[in-house]
């Protein structure tokens, strides 16, 4: 009796599943042909085909610049528009990138992605676009199209380049331990990220992570870092001939306030010798650490 019921359960979840499942099926085969509209429309810009890409259009069709709020609509006026475009960019090639398709209705769509136009000489230009395609006679058309030029984020990385010889993997080791620094950039090259741990007798004794960047209210470099043991400082960069001097001010995990400067200096591609000088926690001096060498991995 329970297994008839077990039965009888599963195949209701299977039979109302069905429609279900039978819906994204018919959706993907619509994202198909609507992303192979999307290549045909590239395809009859690259071969200069007039009428073929303003086939893609319905009668209504809207197109919009973002930048500038300006307008087109109907074919007639996309046509003069699209006619006055490829010719100013005769050796001109039209790529789009197609990100999601989305359905807002069975009838209505909603498509976004980037096109790159690429001239035969100069920079391409990249835009981000929004397209809602609407369902005509069993074919999907171009009803409105928005779109405006990327624009790349700021970068400090100008700022930041001469550091670009820490990027990488490090290792500074002796009897005592094991220091392991990886460094990379952050997103649009605006940061430069160290994450280090300290093993002694090959167990972690501690982890931490620093943060370099460009300070641009202060024109200078400057770090944070901060330890798995409650404790971070802040520094600021300075170069000498081949030399980077770190001076630090430190708040340790009891309290204390802590100074020191650290000297980098690069060797050669593959290693660079580090030393603490100036050290000081809580008033009280204390001894220069000797200068290592830190290798790359």
């Amino acid at each position: 009796m329970k297994s008839t019921q077990m039965f009888c359960v599963m195949l209701g979840a299977m039979l109302f599943a069905m429609p279900a499942i039978a819906q994204e099926t018919a959706r993907q085969d619509e994202r198909a042909v609507i992303e192979q509209r999307a290549q045909s429309y590239a395809a009859a810009y690259n071969a200069k085909d007039l009428k073929g890409l303003i086939a893609h259009w319905s009668p209504e069709g809207v197109y919009i610049d973002r930048a500038s709020g300006e307008s087109v609509a109907g074919r007639e006026a996309l046509e003069k528009a699209f006619q006055e475009e490829i010719a100013s960019r005769n050796k001109s090639r039209l790529e789009i990138a197609v990100e999601t398709i989305e359905f807002v209705s069975p009838g209505v769509a909603l498509e976004q992605g980037t096109s790159t136009i690429a001239p035969s000489d100069g920079q391409p230009l990249r835009t981000r676009y929004s397209a809602v395609h609407v369902k005509r006679d069993g074919k999907w058309l171009i009803d409105r199209i928005s779109e405006g030029e990327i624009v790349a984020p700021p970068s400090h990385y100008e700022k930041l380049k001469e550091l670009e010889w820490m990027i990488g993997d490090w290792i500074d080791q002796d009897d005592e331990g094991v220091v392991s620094t990886d460094c990379h950039w952050a997103r649009n090259n605006n940061f430069i990220i160290r994450s280090f741990t300290v093993s002694i007798a090959e167990a972690v004794d501690m982890a931490g992570m620093q943060v370099i960047g460009w300070d641009p209210a202060n024109k200078q470099i400057r770090s944070w870092t901060f330890d798995s043991d409650g404790g971070f400082n802040q520094g600021v960069w300075e170069k000498t001939a081949n030399r980077w001097s770190v001076n630090q001010t430190a708040t340790l995990p009891d309290g204390s306030i802590a100074s020191s400067t650290s000297l980098l200096t690069p060797v050669d591609e593959n290693s660079f010798t580090w030393q603490q000088v100036n050290r000081a926690v809580g008033g009280q001096l204390l001894p220069n650490l000797p200068e290592t060498v830190i290798r790359r991995k």
